[in-house]
């Protein structure tokens, strides 16, 4: 079926939703490594800690995907109804984990926002591919780019934010601090919010024939699971060289959602998490020099937070250069994503030899064009290469690539490659790059004509 070409604000309203599911992730990203520290957990301890998000992807992401492609609701359609779920879920878990009193109760709380701002985000993806023409892909996940990037800049200084407003962070040991408790608490207000927003402004084209859509529902007697395996089965050859420059793209951003903050803290602002053991709160001194070191490296967070902040907006610009080129021309994608993903790996390398942390700002702005084709160009060039009727199952299939290389981050293989260099948590960041770079040579794999740029 030929699709109507939509206008620039309609696929603006599709999108809008992303903005609260950015903001979920992005002070997920940014901030909860800090609330591991700041209730106790060791650095080497926080890449483990973080397995959660990984492992919720993997087995939410598929089973949604599945669900949204088999669902028709009269009023909200086959995606919207996994929107509002997911959103009311995350907009809870969001403001309840900062609250948490133990590292267990913050790992815990950990699993249920990932999960459930999965289920709000993977049918994001293929309400994309549902609703816009070919022609009309690279340009509709641009945007979608675009809104994410607003979402990461903005959430990212919510802390400095509101510490610059006069919420004030007392370095309590166990305790998170103030200004993530108050951030945390406007993100779930924007997620819920802005998921609402696309609901009430974006429809849905119905299956094109509703009987043999609900005929084949009811008759269908395969499993969810030999449906998945069929499915792996028919996966296209791009998907799987797609997933190849994923794997390698998310196991760099993961060593900077959960080493970044300790990492930069440390090597860059010379502020570390203060142990408690290494003073004798006993003494009025020791104990003053211990709250002055707490505040030092509070303070230094709330800065990493908000440098972290500019791959948002560096996103955000790149995405709106995009938005601009493709809503008239066609693009190269192939090559567009190489390039990007090489200067992002440039800009995690760079943390290690920048003079001052006002450097940060460059390093973060080359990592945010990485980041903005890493949600653009992937999409794009899948949506051309699998069957519109399973639109849903494969963007969730195509999320084992996302999650599999941060599960093995997670269970040591980030401590394990950057300790090969050395000891010092930056050395993790010449990791990510190393990583990055391995990405954007593997785009030379993908040689399909219609993926790498659309065809008529």
């Amino acid at each position: 079926m030929k699709k109507r070409l939509l206008s620039f604000w309609e696929i603006w309203n599709m999108s809008f939703g992303f903005l609260g599911i950015q903001f979920g992730f992005a002070l997920q990203g940014g901030f909860m490594s800090r609330i591991f520290q700041d209730l106790g957990a060791s650095k080497d301890d926080i890449p483990l800690l973080w397995i959660a998000a990984p492992l919720t992807g993997l087995i939410v992401q598929p089973i949604i995907g599945y669900l949204s492609d088999r669902t028709w609701h009269p009023k909200l359609g086959r995606r919207r109804p996994y929107f509002l779920i997911g959103a009311i879920l995350s907009s809870l878990a969001l403001f309840f984990v900062p609250h948490s009193s133990a590292l267990w109760m913050a790992a815990g709380f950990l699993w249920i926002m990932d999960a459930s701002i999965n289920i709000s985000m993977e049918p994001f993806r293929a309400l994309v591919a549902d609703k816009l023409d070919d022609s009309q892909r690279s340009y509709g996940f641009v945007v979608q780019t675009l809104i994410i990037g607003i979402g990461t800049w903005v959430a990212s200084n919510l802390p400095w934010m509101v510490s610059k407003l006069g919420v004030v962070d007392n370095p309590v040991p166990g305790e998170v601090s103030n200004s993530v408790k108050v951030a945390f608490a406007i993100g779930a207000f924007v997620f819920l919010i802005s998921i609402l927003y696309t609901i009430f402004t974006t429809s849905e084209y119905p299956p094109e024939d509703m009987e043999a859509f609900l005929k084949e529902k009811k008759e269908k007697k395969n499993t969810f699971v030999s449906d998945m395996i069929e499915n792996v089965g028919k996966m296209p050859i791009t998907m799987k060289k797609l997933g190849l420059i994923q794997f390698f793209s998310w196991f760099a951003f993961f060593t900077m959602w959960s080493l970044a903050n300790p990492a930069l803290t440390e090597f860059t602002f010379k502020a570390p998490v203060p142990l408690e053991s290494a003073y004798n709160m006993n003494i009025e001194a020791q104990k003053v020099a211990f709250e002055a070191a707490g505040a030092s490296s509070q303070e230094a967070s709330n800065k990493v937070g908000s440098y972290m902040g500019v791959y948002g907006l560096s996103s955000m610009a790149f995405a709106l250069l995009l938005t601009l080129y493709t809503s008239k021309r066609r693009i190269n994608r192939k090559y567009v994503h190489m390039t990007s993903l090489i200067l992002g790996g440039v800009g995690f390398i760079s943390m290690y030899f920048i003079p001052s942390p006002e450097w940060l700002i460059l390093s973060f702005s080359l990592i945010g064009i990485a980041w903005g084709s890493i949600l653009s160009m992937p999409y794009a060039m899948l949506s051309s290469s699998v069957d519109p009727k399973r639109m849903g199952v494969f963007m969730g299939l195509f999320n084992m690539f996302i999650v599999l290389p941060q599960i093995i981050a997670a269970l040591g293989g980030i401590n394990l490659a950057y300790k090969l260099i050395g000891n010092e948590t930056i050395n993790a960041m010449i990791v990510a790059g190393i990583s990055l770079v391995i990405a954007g040579l593997c785009n030379f794999l993908i040689t399909e004509k219609k993926a790498i740029m659309y065809q008529e």
